[in-house]
């Protein structure tokens, strides 16, 4: 187990470092770091001046010093400045970490849980009107786009009916904690909607899949009652496909809560990025590129340690 674990964080290491490597690459090929680095009223710019900036950023250097040079500031913590104020990255993203952090985990717990759950009730009730249902509910999570369902909610749920607030600006980070979680509803619902689509396809796959199987077969005949056998000799085993993919659907996470807070203004990560994109905000972006790279390494980590301890195979090679 030791081993497996070891060779789990040198393989995500490796990962990070290509990671930086083709983060760097990008920056450097989508146009002249100085033109881009200097602020609005630097056009007219002498060319002195822009050698300077030029040796400040360590340009007149090789390529790979340049990205030794750069690596250093990224583990010291030095993303630069904004473009558009001057304030450190790492400082803003330090501000915007704890919103996409709670709606990310929100999202998280929830599709788990409800994936998960309705998973395995589909797999038992197979072939009735609740199996039905609960697939409808995946095919329509996998299939419709997160913006489409975050716009139709605002709609319905907001506009129409009024339950919810419109927008989330002034609510997150308030001291009343109930508009603060039903700000985070409608958000959290649309993020966790297309993962928990997919933990309840996987799920009840890999249950029917057990639930047909010799040594439940069995266990039936040995009378056996239908809940032990659920709960006890079919979950177990039906979790370690959900498991093993458990970081691609984490991806989702990644890539969905740049839609979900920009079509909700929720004020994190995701709609940071977005606005970077916009305003061309070169440190802006390489530093949002870097923290979803560094999460989804993680995710991937985590699935693999808890796969661990899921599967008494991997404990004993």
């Amino acid at each position: 187990m030791r081993g497996f674990v070891m060779r789990r964080i040198l393989a995500s290491l490796i990962a990070m470092f290509l990671v930086t490597i083709i983060i760097f690459s990008l920056s450097r090929l989508v146009g002249d770091p100085v033109a881009m680095l200097i602020s609005e009223g630097g056009y007219g710019i002498s060319e002195s001046a822009l050698n300077i900036q030029r040796e400040k950023l360590h340009l007149d250097k090789p390529v790979p010093l340049q990205y030794v040079f750069w690596l250093s500031d990224v583990l010291r913590g030095d993303l630069g400045h904004d473009l558009s104020d001057g304030f450190p990255v790492t400082h803003k993203i330090r501000e915007k970490v704890w919103p996409t952090v709670q709606l990310g985990a929100s999202a998280w717990i929830i599709a788990t849980v409800f994936g998960l759950a309705f998973g395995v009730i589909s797999a038992v009730k197979r072939g009735s009107l609740v199996d039905y249902g609960v697939r409808l509910f995946a095919n329509l999570g996998i299939t419709l786009p997160a913006f489409f369902v975050g716009i139709m909610a605002i709609l319905i749920f907001a506009v129409e009916l009024g339950w919810v607030p419109v927008t989330v600006i002034g609510t997150i980070g308030s001291n009343d904690l109930g508009e603060q979680l039903k700000a985070m509803i409608l958000p959290v619902l649309t993020l966790a909607w297309s993962a928990a689509a997919g933990y309840m396809r996987l799920m009840r796959s890999a249950m029917l899949e057990v639930l047909d199987s010799e040594y439940v077969k069995l266990a039936r005949a040995k009378g056996v009652n239908s809940t032990t056998i659920i709960w006890k000799h079919a979950l177990r085993n039906s979790l370690i496909v959900p498991i093993t993919v458990s970081a691609l659907l984490l991806w989702n996470f990644v890539t969905g809560t740049v839609v979900v807070e920009a079509v909700f203004a929720w004020p994190g990560l995701g709609l940071l990025a977005l606005e970077a994109v916009v305003n061309n905000n070169l440190n802006l972006v390489v530093g949002t590129a870097l923290i979803f790279g560094f999460v989804l390494i993680m995710a991937n980590f985590a699935a693999d340690v808890l796969y661990v301890f899921v599967d008494p195979r991997i404990r004993l090679s």
